[in-house]
């Protein structure tokens, strides 16, 4: 058995990763940002919580390295943001680690990288992974840095996220340049990390993680579509320009605390492609990478892989929707809206609370809004907007009751309105 620690521990590899290490028999010191707390997943034996871009310095990870084996990095960010650096966690937060590690005495230590940064470092992104590999290399411990092609499974997060969500799409819009993929199973990225953790495992070398085959990514949205029970989708190319929008939107929806995986670092590192030689990866481990057609056919898709395909460019509409509907109704209550308003309140007898009401309800309605834009506050928004709504009822109906035979149907809309709010509840959650 090890003890390992690992970082980024509820992620999309090292969420694998912490129930592939307690099949395997080890036991985990799970590392991560959020509140969430990971005690109650079967094989961990405790949950630090930690934000590497502020963990600096060695004696900021000395106290949770007692008692280590090993340590597992995973953790690793797309694009800064306000909530997140590139440079913090894949360099020096991340070199920190690796310092503390030669000083606590602890050899092994398995790094993810990201596929070509020893040969082309286009963003932010691919260069402080690279920082983050030479800083690994500079120490005096038996590191292994495992370079990865966009990794896919049965789970999905990010960029094998994207590819089912476009695999859902009827017309599948054609980036005018993109390089080609070399999609890696996690299953085989889990067996490796399983494979250098063993007491006789080579050590300093670096390996890609790249599947069998390089293929557009057209071939690899198609196969994802196959496996998911649909027709060939109808392609069609699209200009440069307007190829390149949706991860400038992706961008600005980062500044509200989301995480998109389409941002302009992702356009950018999809134009480099993900290859490279897996030769030397399986001639060291023995693993002979899974090519994606057959993984996927190992494991038919279910109605819930369909749904979350569908969905998945759906939800970002629904949340703009919302926000917008909210942000609207209170600006025009403020403005075009408010002569109109303060008859309503007239009619209904509200007295002196005609213009106090109109203008704390469209504050209200505002609040609701932006709640439901920023990212940190989305699950209390939504469930002010629901209680907000319930009240609009109630105070209609005392009000003016004949609201609810009125043509446009006012207040019938409130129940659709309510349902879309649940909906978005049930779908917030990215992981």
């Amino acid at each position: 058995m090890v003890r390992v620690l690992l970082t980024g521990a509820n992620g999309f590899i090292g969420s694998a990763l912490l129930a592939a290490l307690h099949r395997a028999g080890h036991e985990v010191v799970a590392v991560t940002r959020s509140r969430a707390l990971l005690s109650h997943r079967p094989g961990v034996a405790g949950h630090v919580r930690l934000d590497i871009a502020e963990a600096r310095s060695a004696g900021d990870w000395l106290p949770h390295l007692a008692g280590i084996d090993a340590v597992v990095n995973t953790a690793g960010v797309l694009q800064d943001s306000p909530k997140d650096s590139t440079a913090g966690v894949h360099a020096t937060g991340i070199g920190a680690l690796f310092e503390a590690c030669e000083q606590a005495g602890i050899r092994r230590v398995i790094h993810f990288s990201a596929i070509g940064v020893d040969r082309e470092t286009p963003t932010d992104f691919s260069r402080t992974k690279l920082a983050g590999d030479r800083a690994l290399m500079a120490r005096d411990l038996d590191w292994v840095i495992l370079r990865p092609s966009v990794v896919v499974g049965r789970s999905a997060f990010g960029g094998s996220a994207l590819f089912r969500g476009l695999a859902a799409l009827p017309l599948l819009p054609l980036a005018p340049d993109t390089g080609a993929l070399q999609v890696v199973q996690l299953a085989d990225v889990t067996e490796t990390v399983l494979f250098f953790l063993r007491p006789d495992a080579p050590a300093r070398l670096a390996l890609d993680l790249a599947g069998p085959e390089p293929l557009p990514m057209r071939e690899v949205v198609a196969t994802y579509r196959a496996w998911l029970g649909w027709r060939p989708a109808r392609e069609f190319v699209l200009p440069s320009w307007l190829a390149g929008l949706p991860y400038r939107l992706g961008d600005f929806v980062a500044l509200l605390g989301w995480r998109p995986p389409m941002r302009t670092t992702a356009m950018r590192e999809i134009v480099r492609g993900a290859v490279g030689d897996s030769r030397p990866w399986s001639a060291t481990t023995g693993i002979r990478p899974a090519p994606l057609a057959a993984a996927l056919a190992a494991e038919p898709a279910s109605v819930q892989e369909r749904w979350f395909a569908r969905l998945y460019f759906v939800k970002p509409f629904v949340f703009a929707v919302l926000a917008l509907f909210w942000i609207g109704t209170g600006v025009i209550s403020l403005g075009p809206g408010f002569a109109i308003g303060r008859e309503i309140m007239q009619a209904g007898g509200a007295g002196i609370f005609e213009i106090p009401g109109i203008v704390a309800g469209a504050l209200a309605d505002i609040a609701i809004g932006v709640g439901i834009a920023w990212r940190r506050t989305t699950r209390i928004a939504l469930y002010a907007g629901i209680a907000l709504s319930l009240a609009y009822m109630v105070i209609g109906t005392l009000m003016l009751p004949v609201l609810w035979i009125e043509p446009l149907g006012p207040m019938l809309k409130i129940w659709p309105i309510m349902a879309l709010h649940l909906a978005a509840l049930a779908i917030r959650e990215d992981r």
